[in-house]
């Protein structure tokens, strides 16, 4: 009692392989197609994380697990200032979790729901950071495919970063890309158009006309064709293939920011603007120092509230209140159900045979 140091053992093996016992789970803050998202700390660094899991048996059953091991090759090999990047991948008898960068700015889609007004030159940043991310994305081969304010998210200062990677695919050299895959009213053109047999495929000016209908939105507070779930290819190909979107100082929008998002929004992927050089080029960005923007040395000017989480509260309720499986009480769970096991003489078994090894934080640029 009196030597001043705690019997307690540790939970965990600081120098052991990364798994679920090295992170404090703190609360939920979001949820995908595939899984769930929440705030975690690393118990021997202190350093907090976003913690995507995913349940493998409802992943087996939606047919998603060729989906969540194609994103995590694809993030294992990225590392961007405007991206989210990865920093641990692991699993267990339950689920396979992703450990990425900790944004607690939250993501557009909730600022605009907010009635956040943005500013052409907040746009503007937004537009030169976004196209930085989209020509790395393009260096490695990674068409990202679902490029929208809801996959864009803020830090505290106020920056962008592309995230969920759940539909991107790789394409090669001189490769194109086939599937009618997105989120259909930030769908380019000839995404539509492929799937009709009207071109052979499509290819990375796809995520260039996603990021036009994104930074519209946020300068209109509506999407520039109405585009819905349930609207037919042919109809939407067609609209998309026939209507200009208008953006001018009439609607409060400078000439030069607006005549970019036109560019981004031309239907001919061969005339869009579709590359960091040419959006260099512009003369709106004449003023811009795009090795300052890399080098995060412009300060946003929307600065997301750190008085409150930037994210739906309802999240943490669900986790606590409707989860049947809520991910505080994992250790617990698995421990009575291992013990059950041991107990009918069954061995440990995986409802999947997926492998997903830890990726050393040290090895990434920071």
């Amino acid at each position: 009692m009196g030597t001043g140091h705690s019997t307690r053992r540790t939970s965990f093996d600081a120098n052991g392989e990364v798994n679920f016992d090295h992170f404090q789970i703190l609360r939920a803050i979001g949820k995908g197609s595939f899984g769930k998202v929440c705030i975690v700390q690393k118990k021997d660094t202190k350093q907090m994380f976003a913690m995507k899991y995913m349940n493998k048996a409802m992943c087996a059953r939606q047919a998603a697990i060729s989906n969540v091991v194609r994103e995590l090759d694809l993030l294992t090999c990225l590392d961007h200032p405007f991206l989210v990047n990865l920093w641990y991948a692991f699993q267990d008898e339950e689920d396979m979790f992703m450990v990425v960068d900790l944004l607690l700015g939250g993501d557009l889609r909730y600022h605009m729901q907010q009635d956040v007004t943005f500013s052409d030159e907040c746009v503007r940043q937004y537009l030169c950071e976004l196209t930085l991310a989209l020509d790395y994305l393009q260096s490695k081969g990674i068409l990202h495919r679902d490029i929208k304010p809801d996959n864009i998210l803020l830090d505290e200062q106020g920056h962008c970063h592309i995230t969920d990677f759940n539909i991107a695919t790789y394409l090669k050299a001189g490769e194109v890309a086939t599937s009618l895959s997105g989120t259909k009213p930030y769908m380019a053109p000839e995404v539509f158009g492929c799937s009709l047999g009207e071109c052979r495929g499509y290819s990375f000016p796809v995520d260039w006309w996603s990021l036009g209908v994104s930074m519209y939105e946020l300068l209109r507070k509506r999407r520039p064709f109405a585009i819905h779930s349930n609207t037919p290819p042919q109809e939407t190909w067609t609209l998309l293939m026939s209507s200009r979107p208008q953006l001018t100082s009439h609607h409060g929008i400078s000439d030069g920011l607006g005549d970019i998002i036109r560019q981004l929004l031309e239907p001919d992927p061969e005339e869009r603007l579709s590359s960091l050089q040419k959006l260099q080029q512009h003369v709106y960005m004449a003023d811009v120092s795009f090795d300052d923007v890399l080098n995060r040395r412009l300060d946003p000017l929307f600065v997301p509230s750190k008085e409150h989480l930037n994210c739906d509260p309802t999240y943490e309720l669900e986790e606590m209140i409707i989860e049947t499986k809520p991910l505080h009480k994992k250790k617990k769970r698995l421990a009575k159900q291992n013990s059950k096991q041991s107990s009918e003489g069954v061995g440990e078994t995986l409802l999947l045979p997926v492998v997903i090894k830890t990726k050393v934080a040290e090895n990434f640029r920071r």
